[in-house]
């Protein structure tokens, strides 16, 4: 069978036909953005612990979706692109900061952001701080399931796991942050 080739669109410009790949427009995404900015670097918040990376984060997830409207045929389905490219991103962040810490021998002190106001809205110390004590995967599937609001099987497209799992996952994130929340400071 012949791999499926991307829908083109005819377009006349002095008399010659071209042709446009379709995808995602440009005024699309900027609506996306302006609609979702706010939720995305949210969902950044939940995973990374600093605003100035959730906002580097947040701001190279809409370049790469830029750079590949193109790819994304369905309009509607450049939010659930933009927060698996928000949660592979911040997965990246995560792996690069460990190793900046394996290698250098002091850590660097915390710089405050321009934008800290709005990170201060998200931050609810206890439950971040529980958050942080979940595996990574418990933490993931909590984060999508209950902030992104997406359904469990959103979540299980978006990881690349089973439906079995995200369950299982989801259930022993909320027991242990249960006990966390319920121990004493």
């Amino acid at each position: 069978m012949p791999a499926a080739r991307p829908a083109r669109i005819p377009s006349q410009r002095d008399g010659v036909e071209e042709t446009e790949a379709a995808g995602t427009t440009v005024d699309h995404l900027t609506e996306t953005y302006r609609a979702h900015y706010r939720s995305l670097l949210g969902l950044a918040a939940l995973l990374l612990d600093d605003t100035a990376s959730c906002e580097d984060v947040v701001q190279e997830a809409f370049i790469r979706v830029h750079s590949a409207r193109k790819r994304v045929r369905d309009p509607e389905k450049t939010l659930a692109y933009l927060r698996q490219t928000v949660v592979n991103l911040s997965r990246s962040a995560l792996r690069r900061r460990i190793l900046g810490l394996k290698l250098l021998s002091k850590p660097m002190p915390d710089m405050a952001s321009a934008e800290e106001g709005a990170y201060d809205q998200l931050e609810r110390r206890d439950l971040i701080k529980a958050m942080k004590g979940l595996q990574r995967r418990q933490r993931e599937v909590l984060v999508l399931r209950y902030f992104a609001d997406m359904t469990e099987a959103q979540v299980a497209e978006t990881l690349g796991i089973s439906l079995g799992s995200v369950k299982a996952y989801g259930s022993r994130g909320i027991a242990a942050l249960r006990v966390a929340m319920e121990t004493p400071a």
